[in-house]
C-alpha cells in the first residue's frame, strides 16, 4: 500500500491552493437573495481541506480498504446476528417508485404504504401476534416502544401500582436500560448452572407491582428457555405481560411463534434478522408487535387498509391504504401520558423495503432453513473447538454459544495474573483476517467469548475460522507474548484502552 496516504487524515494530505472541482458559474448574480441572521452566520472561515481530486480518490479508497463488513470477511459476532445483506434487497430498495418525499399524500404513496402493511402483517404471522408497527427505528428503540405499550395498558385499566419489570442476569444489556428510561424499577431473576431462568427464584418475586417480565429466547448464551410456558403462567396470574426481546429470534424463524409461547408483546430487528445487518452503527429498525387486545396501544401513525364508502355504490375498487392516529397515550415515566408517535414518519422505511425483498426471497417455505442452519453451524463451531476453548455449559446451542477462555492447558487459567485473556484471543484474531467475536459478554463467565455464525457462512469459511482458532490457542501456549502484543498487522495496533476512554480524540488539530 502506498504510504503516502495509508494511514493519513485528509486534513494531513492538504495543501494551500489544491483544487480537486471547479463550481459551475453562479447563475444566480443580480438576484437578491435573502439576509440570514447574523446569529446564523459563520464569524470565521470554514476549514476545509484543499486537495487534487486524485489525492481525495485515493485516500477515500484507501480508507474503504481498511474497513472490515460482512462482504470482506467473517463477521462472527454473537448477538449481532451479522449475515449477510443479498445485493438485490439493495436494488430493490433503491427502485424510484420508493424514492418518495416522507410529507407525500397517502393516496399517492399507496404502493409504499401497502409494503408496509404487507411486512407487518409478514411479522405477524411468523411471531404469532395479531399487529406490528414498523415505526421504531432500531432494537433498543423498539424495547422502549413495547415497554411503554405494557405500561400503557395497566394504566388505561387504572392499574398505576405496577412499576416493576422483571429481567434475567442473562439479559441483553439494553433491556434494563431500557426499562429504567421507561420509569420502571429493573428486578434482577437468576439463572440456573444450565444458563435458563430459576423458575423457583422468580416465584417470590411476583406480585401486584410487577408490570412484566422481559426475556430473550434463545437466551444471550444461545440456549432454550425450556420452562416459558410455566414462565407465561406465573407472570400472567400475577397479572404482569410477557415481553419477547427479539434479538435472537433467527434461529426460531419458522420453527416457533412468541405468540404460541404466551408472549404480550414483542420487538424484532430487521436490521439482524431480515436483511440489512447493522454493522457500523446502523441504519436500524426494531418493529414492535402486539397479541389481540393491545393494538389500540401501538404508536402512530398506523397503516390501515379502508374501505371508501363513497365507491362501493359504484362498485369500483373500495379500498385504500390511510394513515390512521389513535388518540391513546403511551406511557413511560410516572405513568404520565406521551405522545403516541415515537418516530418521524414511518421509521426507517429503507430498512423495511430490504426486509420485504428478503421476506419474498425466501417465501414461507425456506424461512425455516435460515434458523435450522444458524443452529447446525453455531454447534458445528463449538463442538470442534471445545478442545482448546473452555465450554462452561455442555449443551447442545441454538445459533450462539460462548466459551469461557482458553483451557488451562492453552495458558487460560484465570488465576494466573500472566494469562491469555480473551482479549488477547480478539485481537489476534484480527492478524489473520477475522473480526473478532463478542467478547466479555454476558457478564456470567470471567472470560466470556461469544460466537454466532450466522446461517450464511459456508463449511468452508467455518473450516477456515476454527482452524485459526485453534492455531492462536497453540500459539497461547507456545508463545504467549505474541498474543499479549496482537494484533500486528493492521493499519492501528494495541491501543492503550485505558488511555484511549479517558483520553479520547475525536477531532483533528492542526
Amino acid at each position: 500500500m502506498n504510504r503516502t496516504y495509508y494511514g493519513k487524515l485528509i486534513f494531513e494530505l492538504s495543501k494551500q491552493g489544491r483544487v480537486g472541482y471547479s463550481l459551475p458559474k453562479n447563475e444566480f448574480e443580480g438576484y437578491s437573495l435573502v439576509e440570514l441572521d447574523a446569529t446564523l452566520s459563520r464569524q470565521t472561515e470554514l476549514s476545509l481541506p484543499e486537495c487534487d481530486e486524485l489525492t481525495v480518490v485515493r485516500h477515500y479508497t484507501n480508507m474503504s480498504n481498511n474497513n472490515f463488513g460482512v462482504d470482506t470477511g467473517f463477521y462472527p459476532l454473537g448477538s449481532c446476528t451479522m449475515k449477510y445483506n443479498p445485493k438485490l434487497n439493495e436494488e430493490v430498495c433503491q427502485l424510484p417508485g420508493f424514492n418518495l418525499h416522507p410529507m407525500t399524500p397517502a393516496k399517492y404513496a399507496q404502493g409504499s404504504l401497502k409494503l408496509y402493511d404487507e411486512v407487518q402483517k409478514t411479522l405477524a404471522e411468523i411471531a404469532g401476534l395479531s399487529r406490528f408497527t414498523l415505526n421504531p427505528y432500531a432494537g433498543a428503540h423498539g424495547e422502549l416502544t413495547g415497554l411503554m405499550v405494557i405500561r400503557s395498558y395497566h394504566i388505561s385499566r387504572g392499574d398505576t401500582l405496577r412499576t416493576k419489570i422483571i429481567v434475567p442476569d442473562s439479559a441483553h444489556g439494553t433491556n434494563p436500560a431500557s426499562a429504567a428510561v421507561c420509569g420502571l424499577q429493573i428486578v434482577e431473576v437468576k439463572s440456573l448452572a444450565d444458563g435458563t431462568v430459576d423458575v423457583e427464584a422468580l416465584k417470590p418475586l411476583l406480585g401486584p407491582d410487577i408490570a412484566g417480565m422481559m426475556m430473550t429466547n434463545p437466551n444471550t448464551l444461545g440456549l432454550f428457555e425450556k420452562q416459558i410456558p410455566e414462565i407465561a403462567r406465573l407472570v400472567h396470574e400475577c397479572g404482569g405481560l410477557m415481553y419477547y426481546d427479539g434479538a435472537n429470534l433467527n434461529p426460531m424463524l419458522g420453527v416457533c411463534r412468541p405468540g404460541d409461547m404466551g408472549f404480550d408483546v414483542m420487538h424484532i430487528n430487521l436490521h439482524k434478522t431480515f436483511s440489512t445487518p447493522h454493522g457500523g452503527g446502523g441504519p436500524g429498525s426494531g418493529p414492535v408487535g402486539v397479541r389481540k387486545g393491545l393494538e389500540q396501544f401501538l404508536p402512530n401513525p398506523q397503516v390501515r387498509l379502508t374501505p371508501n364508502p363513497s365507491l362501493v355504490e359504484r362498485g369500483a375498487d373500495t379500498s385504500a391504504y390511510e394513515l390512521h392516529c389513535e388518540t391513546t397515550p403511551l406511557s413511560t415515566r410516572e405513568g404520565q401520558g406521551v405522545s403516541p408517535y415515537v418516530s418521524f414518519f414511518l421509521g426507517n422505511f429503507g430498512i423495511i423495503i430490504r426486509a420485504y425483498a428478503y421476506l419474498l426471497s425466501l417465501g414461507k417455505e425456506n424461512i425455516p432453513m435460515a434458523g435450522k442452519l444458524s443452529v447446525l453451524n453455531a454447534n458445528y463451531i463449538k463442538e470442534s473447538l471445545r478442545s482448546h476453548y473452555k465450554l462452561p455449559i455442555d449443551t447442545v446451542c441454538k445459533h450462539e454459544f460462548v466459551f469461557d477462555g482458553l483451557l488451562e492447558e492453552y495458558g487460560g487459567d484465570h488465576h494466573d495474573p500472566e494469562h491469555v485473556t480473551t482479549l488477547d484471543v480478539a485481537k489476534r484474531l484480527l492478524d489473520y483476517g477475522f473480526h473478532a467475536p463478542t467478547i466479555y459478554f454476558p457478564l456470567l463467565f470471567h472470560e466470556a467469548l461469544m460466537i454466532e455464525p450466522t446461517e450464511t457462512e459456508s463449511k468452508e469459511t467455518l473450516d477456515d475460522f476454527i482452524a485459526v482458532m485453534k492455531r492462536i490457542a497453540e500459539e497461547a501456549k507456545t508463545n504467549p507474548q505474541l498474543l499479549k502484543t496482537a494484533p500486528h498487522d493492521t493499519p492501528v495496533r494495541r491501543m492503550d484502552d485505558v488511555k484511549a476512554v479517558k483520553e479520547p480524540h475525536f477531532t483533528y488539530y492542526k
